[in-house]
């Protein structure tokens, strides 16, 4: 079975895909990094560098994947919204599958499109699909509740215009374990943002939040850790590929185009490996029944998940799953790098501004930290 894979990055969807069994026929990437990546990686893959000159998609594709831009959508971005100069190029995978019309499409970017101008990008691309003749379902999942200690929550849109998607998409699904709300304390590692501190966090219970691209500071960096025995680093970026899913030295080939640091850029733009994986089983073996705790939604705010057809759209309630986690402190292979005096005291003056909640004794550790330096 083939597969195309649109903005298609270091390969993420692709290679969850591939490790499942899909073997890929095309692939659409326009940062030259990322091609150098895509290329060493894919070896023999017809490799187009830019999505609005591809005329068309094998006629055997049986799957077209696109994790397509988020800065419009994202609450840290722009908020264009789908119709911004980034994320509107999704326009591009409706163009290719008017043309040709493939078993399924998987799509995937930021919770945040949820919500920001009401939903207007859920609205849009459901109205495509459905208009394509396709029956579409989406969930929001969590990458660390997929073998990765990254709280990394994203929008995976699965559609089919022969089979239920939901079927696929709300499979292994469980109520929420009680484990999982416990408040963030200093008792286990604690990810966050050391760029951030006035407005957000992302504060992380054993686990990092989400990698990304960027940062207020306006360079691509690694989050940090607060470790209970007081010490606080960053984690070596092998094993941020690993928390991504990819083999350590995935995005080494990038450094023939960039500098090594641009590495954390194409680790935090990627989509998780693990989750593409999963949803590629369910395709490969479809299961035969679909959720069953699912209402008609007619509120004007998109729920967690849904799936609908031909109008008609079905909220599904208590999806949580499957819940497959591990400990940060477990994961790491490599020694983090202490975060510097500067660092830390500008994340505490930002925080100290800032009308945010910490968790007890955290911002008191930071400062204890930074005496030591």
């Amino acid at each position: 079975m083939k597969c195309v894979g649109l903005f298609a990055g270091i390969g993420g969807m692709e290679l969850g895909l591939h490790s499942a069994g899909f073997e890929p026929g095309l692939l659409c990437e326009i940062l030259p990094e990322a091609q150098a990546v895509l290329k060493e990686r894919f070896p023999g893959v017809d490799l187009h560098t830019d999505v609005k000159k591809l005329r068309s998609i094998p006629k055997n594709t049986s799957i077209l994947c696109a994790g397509f831009p988020c800065q419009d959508l994202s609450s840290s971005g722009h908020k264009h919204g789908i119709a911004g100069l980034r994320s509107s190029l999704v326009g591009d995978v409706f163009r290719l599958l008017a043309k040709k019309k493939c078993d399924w499409v998987l799509l995937e970017n930021v919770k945040f499109m949820l919500h920001l101008n009401g939903g207007e990008a859920m609205a849009n691309i459901t109205q495509a699909l459905e208009e394509l003749g396709y029956r579409w379902a989406y969930r929001v999942m969590n990458s660390q509740n997929f073998g990765v200690p990254q709280r990394r929550e994203r929008v995976y849109i699965l559609a089919s215009r022969t089979m239920n998607p939901e079927n696929v998409l709300f499979r292994d699904c469980v109520h929420e374990p009680a484990t999982i709300s416990r408040p963030v304390d200093i008792s286990a590692p604690v990810g966050f943002y050391w760029t951030e501190g006035t407005f957000a966090t992302g504060l992380a219970d054993n686990a990092l939040p989400p990698l990304k691209g960027g940062s207020t500071i306006g360079i691509p960096s690694a989050p940090a850790i607060l470790f209970p025995s007081g010490i606080v680093g960053t984690p070596d970026l092998r094993d941020a590929e690993r928390m991504q899913g990819f083999d350590e030295g995935w995005t080494r080939a990038a450094e023939a185009v960039v500098k090594p640091s641009f590495r954390w850029k194409l680790v935090g733009n990627a989509v998780t490996v693990n989750v593409c994986k999963w949803i590629a089983e369910g395709l490969l073996h479809p299961p035969k029944t679909g959720p069953t705790n699912f209402h008609p939604h007619t509120a004007k705010r998109w729920p967690g998940a849904a799936f609908g057809a031909k109008g008609k759209i079905w909220r599904v309630d208590g999806v949580y799953g499957p819940f497959n986690r591990t400990s940060l402190s477990s994961f790491l292979q490599y020694p983090t790098k202490p975060l510097s005096h500067r660092a830390v005291t500008g994340f505490i003056g930002r925080a100290l501004k800032g009308n945010l909640q910490y968790p007890l004794g955290f911002i008191q550790a930071l400062e204890k930290y930074a005496k030591t330096l």
